[in-house]
């Protein structure tokens, strides 16, 4: 496994905008195999959001696709989610998670709140 650091995230009303960033935290030998987002609303199960491959396809959840982007910034260890017309339901604790040399990771969470 290796370290995640998470940041970003935050309080915003409805409408509104957010970015996150997942950087990998220590010196990798191999390529990420995936990075992705997950969040956990309140009372709820954790939940997939997008994720981004090595090569660069990726893939989101339907209850977010249109309204996030996940990038893969160009040093190959961060990803960044864009967040634009963020809805009260979008509120929850969300988790980076990356697939690295055959184990995941999770970062330690970082919380979004969207007020109506």
């Amino acid at each position: 496994q290796v370290q995640l650091i998470e940041s970003g995230g935050g309080s915003v009303q409805a409408g509104g905008s957010l970015n996150l960033s997942c950087e990998v935290a220590e010196r990798i030998f191999h390529p990420i195999s995936i990075m992705g987002w997950y969040r956990q609303p309140p009372g709820k199960e954790r939940e997939f959001i997008a994720n981004i491959i090595s090569a660069g396809s990726t893939n989101y959840a339907a209850s977010v696709k249109g309204r996030f982007t996940i990038f893969l910034l160009i040093n190959k260890r961060t990803t960044t989610l864009q967040m634009n017309s963020l809805k009260p339901e979008d509120t929850a604790v969300y988790y980076c998670n990356v697939l690295y040399d055959g184990d995941y990771s999770w970062g330690q969470g970082t919380q979004v709140t969207v007020s109506s």
